[in-house]
C-alpha cells in the first residue's frame, strides 16, 4: 500500500516489488576491481597517524567514548567517535548518512567497541575545502575518478577502522558494519575489499546503479541527477562509484533492508544493490516506506531487524 503523500513524484519509481527484484547492476568498468583495491592498500600501507582529543561525556556510565583526530593516507584529516565498554565484544563501524551527526551512535547493547567516523567534509570533519552540504559534497571533484568525494570518504572508513583496531586489538577478531542511506552505499563500495570484515547490514543503500538517475528524489542523488543531465560525461566517473557493481563482490553475510517506497533514495537504486549481493551471502528484508514515517509492519519489521543484526554480529 502507497502511503499518502505530497510529493511531485512518485517514491516508488512506479514500480512493483517483484519489478524492483529483477533490477540487475550494470556493466562495471573494466579496471573497477584494482581501483578499489589500490585504494584499499594505499589506505593499508600507511601507518595510522591519530591523537584522542579528549574524552566525552558518555549516557552510559560503562561506555568510554573518545574523540579523535586522524590522518589519513593523503594528509586529509576526519574526526570519529570511539565508544569502548568495559567489557567489549568486537567491533562494529558505523556508517554515517547524508547528515551532519553532532553525537555518536549509541549502539551499546550489542557490546561492540563502537567505531562512529565523521568522513571528510561532514559532521565533525567539516573544512575550508569541501561543502559540507549533501547537494554540493556529492558533486565535490566529480571530473575523475581520483578527485571524486566517494574516493576519500571511502578510504576514511579503512583508516577509522585501523585506527580502532590500533587503539583496541581485540576488536579485529569480530568486525562488523551497519550503515543506512549513505552509510549503507558506502559499505557496499568499501566491504569487499577490506577482509577485517565478518558481518554487515545494509539500510536503504544509496549509489546504487544509474538506474537511479532516471528517478526524481529529494536526496544527494537528485544533485547527481541533475547534474549529469547537462555533463553526461560525469557517468563515467560514477561507474566507479556504483554500490551495486561493487556489492557483487561482498564475501560475507549481509543483511540488507532497501525499501519499496522512498522519497529519498530511488527505491530502484536500492533494490540494484540488494539484487547484487551473491544469494549464499544475502539476508534480504524488505521495508515497506524508507526515509518516511514508517508503517505499522515496518516498526515490526525492525524488532526483526535488530535481532538478526545481533546474531549476525556476535555470533561465533
Amino acid at each position: 500500500m502507497i502511503p499518502e503523500h505530497s510529493f511531485p513524484f512518485d517514491p516508488t519509481n512506479g514500480m512493483t516489488c517483484e519489478e524492483l527484484l529483477k533490477i540487475k547492476a550494470p556493466e562495471a568498468p573494466a579496471d573497477f576491481k584494482s581501483f578499489w583495491e589500490e585504494n584499499y592498500n594505499l589506505v593499508m600501507s600507511h601507518v595510522p597517524t591519530y591523537f584522542i582529543e579528549r574524552e566525552i561525556w558518555s549516557p552510559d556510565p560503562g561506555v568510554r567514548i573518545y574523540l579523535i583526530r586522524v590522518k589519513n593516507w593523503d594528509n586529509t584529516e576526519f574526526s570519529m567517535w570511539l565508544c569502548r565498554p568495559e567489557e567489549s565484544k568486537g567491533g562494529l563501524l558505523i556508517g554515517q548518512g547524508y547528515g551532519n551527526p553532532a553525537v555518536p551512535a549509541e549502539k551499546f547493547d550489542l557490546g561492540l567497541t563502537i567505531c562512529h567516523p565523521c568522513v571528510r567534509g561532514l559532521g565533525r570533519s567539516q573544512c575550508k575545502e569541501i561543502p559540507w552540504k549533501a547537494s554540493l559534497h556529492v558533486l565535490h571533484g566529480i571530473r575523475s575518478k581520483e578527485t571524486y568525494i566517494l574516493r576519500g570518504v571511502i578510504t576514511d572508513l579503512w583508516m577509522a577502522v585501523s585506527v580502532m583496531i590500533d587503539m583496541f586489538p581485540d576488536t579485529v577478531s569480530n568486525l562488523n558494519y551497519e550503515g543506512a542511506s549513505m552509510g549503507g552505499g558506502m559499505g557496499a563500495l568499501m566491504l569487499p575489499w577490506d577482509k577485517r570484515f565478518k558481518a554487515a547490514h545494509l539500510a536503504v543503500p544509496t549509489f546504487g546503479s544509474a538506474i537511479r538517475f532516471d528517478y526524481q528524489s529529494t536526496g544527494s542523488g537528485e544533485a547527481c541527477r541533475q547534474y549529469v543531465q547537462d555533463h553526461p560525461e560525469a557517468l563515467d566517473v560514477l561507474a566507479y562509484f556504483d554500490a551495486s557493481v561493487s556489492a557483487q563482490y561482498l564475501n560475507i553475510p549481509v543483511l540488507v533492508t532497501p525499501a519499496l517506497f522512498d522519497p529519498c533514495v530511488a527505491p530502484a537504486g536500492q533494490f540494484s544493490v540488494a539484487n547484487s549481493i551473491p544469494e549464499k551471502n544475502r539476508i534480504l528484508k524488505i521495508r515497506e516506506v524508507g526515509h518516511f514515517a514508517p508503517t505499522e509492519n515496518d516498526k515490526r519489521l525492525e524488532i526483526e531487524i535488530q535481532n538478526i543484526t545481533r546474531s549476525l554480529f556476535l555470533s561465533e
